[in-house]
């Protein structure tokens, strides 16, 4: 079932366009990888599909039948999300705990369903022990865990990752994917998720959407479906 589409969107900075006439379906479920070199308008892509963007033309729009409410549930962990400095006073546990506010409503309480959705989020990133620390104490990998967690809280629809193992070494960047490819695999969730690291993430994704650029023109989007990611180290 199909997400969202983009159909013949333009959009740019300035007076130039970074995506001209782009057509691109979503298909709700699926782990998809975008890709390609700096420069070739990755984030503005993410944004224009989580409507943090408008384009200049065309349209984007999203499959109103999976929504909730009308309202798509998306969870987005943006880049340099590792910016924290030294003296952020709050700690981990209660960034983690504000991924659920949303649900909770204006006189909403937490429940202990809640908590325990706090304490398996923060496990799903190996980051629970670190629950009372400090945010501003932890590493640059630390920080993105936490942050991952805490979308993860939010019980998204659809999870959008905007280079999201920045700062982890290779054991958990390997165990980020495999879980990403769990909660799709077993749990529906589509993510989307900005990365460089085609060679580690292709054996996890059923998508890649690469942008390049070809001999004079513009960026073009090439999609790329595989089966790999069923029979794969995730699966």
């Amino acid at each position: 079932m199909i997400l969202s589409s983009m159909k013949d969107v333009v959009f740019g900075y300035g007076s130039e366009p970074v995506i001209d006439n782009l057509s691109l379906d979503i298909e709700a479920g699926q782990f998809i990888g975008i890709t390609g070199p700096n420069g070739a308008a990755k984030t503005t892509l993410l944004k224009l599909l989580l409507g943090l963007l408008r384009p200049w033309s065309g349209t984007v729009t999203l499959n109103k039948e999976i929504t909730e409410g009308g309202k798509l549930a998306i969870g987005y962990v943006p880049q340099q999300v590792a910016s924290f400095n030294a003296g952020f006073p709050s700690k981990v546990i209660e960034l983690v705990r504000s991924g659920c506010y949303p649900r909770l409503g204006w006189f909403g309480r937490f429940t202990k369903e809640h908590e325990e959705l706090v304490e398996r989020s923060l496990r799903q990133v190996d980051m629970w022990e670190y629950r009372n620390r400090r945010i501003g104490e932890l590493s640059g990998g630390q920080k993105q865990r936490i942050c991952i967690a805490r979308a993860l809280a939010q019980q998204p629809q659809v999870l959008v990752l905007d280079e999201p193992v920045t700062g982890m070494d290779i054991g958990s960047r390997s165990g980020f994917y495999k879980l990403m490819r769990h909660d799709v695999s077993n749990h529906g969730r589509t993510v989307i998720m900005v990365t460089h690291g085609l060679e580690e993430t292709r054996p996890y994704l059923d998508t890649v959407i690469s942008l390049e650029r070809e001999e004079q023109e513009g960026w073009k989007c090439l999609v790329t479906n595989s089966c790999s990611a069923h029979f794969g180290p995730g699966a």
